[in-house]
């Protein structure tokens, strides 16, 4: 069961890290609330980076 763990873990903490990076450094994103995604991020693990990827970035 861990080999198959492992490499969900491992794309779990990159979108992790990937969509906190890019609200970090993103000056707009949709709705105008930066804290509401960094949560949305956080608190939904697999499914929250990913909603924010697609329909959170607004772009510049």
């Amino acid at each position: 069961m861990l080999p198959l763990l492992i490499p969900l873990a491992v794309i779990q903490l990159a979108l992790f890290g990937v969509a906190l990076w890019d609200l970090i450094k993103r000056k707009r994103v949709t709705g105008g609330n930066k804290l509401v995604w960094g949560v949305v991020i956080v608190l939904i693990s697999f499914i929250g980076p990913i909603l924010y990827l697609i329909v959170g970035r607004k772009e510049d």
